[in-house]
């Protein structure tokens, strides 16, 4: 018997399942005296997509700076068996969206390339030698993950002069471009428009199983990727749920970890609506500047 207890691995009856890729216990983080999170546990195996949720301001990017060893943490973090900040070679990471001025003129496939050279102030290796097999290596890798994205029709172009989504497409082929394990992504989807929501949504999902790189990506809004994800991380009030969306978004859940009643509404276009004070944690548009 063949079972599939995430996305992209395939387990047959009697294996071993293979290790986590990422594996947090009791973590918990303090900044400037005041606890940002705690007791969340969670493990993550390979090809798994777990998302972050929670209104603005409690720690969901602090918990990725954690994965990556950025900040101090209480209780464990394991990232492909090691401490937190050891196998960071092994990471892909996507900050915050960056915005590129429009008259920037850096090609899309050379940004990219940063996420293969950019430790070495993208110096070339020469054409000679070791050297040129390396390079070819390199550009045959750069083109799969453009492609992979979806870019390859744009990837020539003015970084600055691509949409919004066509950008993220590109910075997430930069984070992919080493063969990461684990894929971090900070906000992914914020300022893109529904249409390019779903699709880099979808993207990202294909992602995991076509490369079996597990992904934790933090979001605002539930909804575009509900779909996909296999778990949430839910932060809020200083505490922290983890689970499978059917077990954590739910009134119950929620009610317990807000401390007061909150209902989950489903739309009938299948888009779930939270109701309920403080702030409804299907989406948080106190994280948006007005007008975007």
């Amino acid at each position: 018997m063949v079972l599939k207890p995430h996305n992209g691995v395939r387990v047959t009856a009697g294996q071993i399942p293979p290790s986590p890729v990422l594996t947090l216990s009791g973590a918990a983080v303090r900044v400037g005296g005041r606890t940002l999170w705690s007791g969340v546990d969670l493990s993550v195996a390979p090809g798994e997509f777990v998302s972050v949720l929670g209104p603005n301001g409690v720690g969901k990017s602090t918990l990725i700076k954690a994965v990556l060893g950025l900040i101090p943490a209480a209780g464990e973090i394991s990232v492909l068996g090691l401490p937190a900040g050891r196998a960071n070679h092994r990471v892909g990471y996507l900050p915050q969206r960056r915005s590129f001025d429009s008259s920037l003129r850096v090609r899309g496939l050379d940004v990219v390339r940063l996420g293969w050279d950019g430790d070495r102030w993208g110096i070339p290796l020469p054409l000679s030698g070791r050297f040129s097999a390396r390079r070819r290596a390199a550009n045959t890798r750069i083109a799969e993950v453009i492609e992979l994205v979806g870019a390859s029709a744009y990837a020539q172009r003015p970084i600055g002069q691509l949409s919004g989504g066509e950008q993220q497409r590109l910075l997430i082929a930069q984070a992919l471009v080493r063969s990461p394990a684990l894929l971090l992504l900070d906000e992914p989807l914020d300022s893109l428009d529904l249409p390019n929501q779903s699709a880099v949504a979808g993207l990202i999902d294909r992602i995991c199983r076509e490369e079996n790189v597990s992904v934790v990506m933090v979001a605002h809004d539930v909804n575009p990727i509900l779909g996909y994800v296999d778990k949430v991380v839910y932060l809020a009030h200083g505490r922290a749920v983890a689970g499978t969306p059917a077990e954590v978004i739910t009134d119950r859940t929620l009610s317990d970890l807000y401390g007061t009643p909150i209902e989950v509404l489903r739309t009938s276009d299948g888009r779930l609506v939270v109701v309920g004070s403080p702030e409804a944690p299907s989406r948080h548009t106190d994280a948006h500047p007005a007008g975007r």
